[in-house]
């Protein structure tokens, strides 16, 4: 039995390994480390597809365990990160005990914010979009709809240019709490629109054929260059504009 098969559902395990400690990360408020994971699997989100298609082993198992990957690395991270920095924003306390965690636990010692709850919205919209997906013959030249990893990087550069900008300005406006709960709104409509947008595949790398594909990469690595993690929401935007220009 060829072990080619099994190579691509390693990597998108590796893509769940990385999801799953970035959740433990983002749960103890270390958004750098939850997203340095979630950068690593996106990036085994990418190639178990492609090996899968350069090996010719793709099979509706492969579709199903990448899904399931997503489901963590790019829909319960974003939920949690989402919900910790509304929380922040509200100056709620951590969900911890006074005490250490033992048999006499009782949950009256929990501290939840309920409008941080609002921030798991973007993990509902996240599994709903990708059941759409694995349903929808069509997405296979083009997304309908914001793809989870481009979601959950916009989610996570809010943490990130808090940390690294030095921008007073936009470490105010990302904790305030409403900007935050339209930001979370507008991710969950974005997830599960209509809009399409194009797949980054290239199917041969031709100038012709790959225009957008090629203009939006240089532009985002000049945005990058340019703004740093800033740039991420700018990248979305731009994604957006271009894929209804090609339209």
């Amino acid at each position: 039995m060829s072990i080619n098969k099994y190579i691509p559902n390693f990597i998108t395990l590796l893509n769940l390994l990385c999801g799953s400690i970035a959740v433990i990360f983002a749960v103890h408020n270390n958004f750098i480390a939850a997203s340095v994971f979630v950068f690593l699997g996106i990036f085994f989100d990418f190639f178990d597809g492609l090996l899968a298609r350069k090996l010719n082993v793709q099979s509706p198992l492969g579709v199903q365990l990448d899904s399931l990957a997503d489901m963590v690395t790019s829909g319960l991270v974003p939920g949690i990160v989402m919900y910790k920095l509304i929380s922040m924003s509200v100056n709620a306390p951590e969900i911890v005990t006074q005490n250490e965690w033992n048999a006499n636990f009782s949950f009256d010692e929990l501290n939840i914010a309920p409008i941080a709850l609002i921030g798991l919205f973007i993990t509902l919209a996240s599994a709903y979009r990708l059941a759409k997906f694995n349903i929808d013959e069509d997405q296979q030249t083009y997304f309908k709809g914001l793809p989870t990893p481009a979601n959950t990087l916009l989610v996570l550069s809010l943490p990130l240019i808090i940390e690294f900008q030095n921008s007073s300005f936009a470490t105010n406006l990302i904790l305030n709490q409403w900007f935050l709960i339209a930001f979370t709104l507008l991710s969950c409509y974005l997830l599960n629109s209509n809009i399409k947008l194009f797949a980054l595949k290239f199917k041969d790398y031709s100038v012709t054929n790959n225009k957008f594909r090629y203009l939006l990469i240089i532009l985002t690595i000049v945005l990058l260059a340019v703004f740093h993690f800033m740039a991420i929401p700018l990248i979305i935007l731009l994604y957006i504009i271009l894929s209804l220009i090609k339209k």
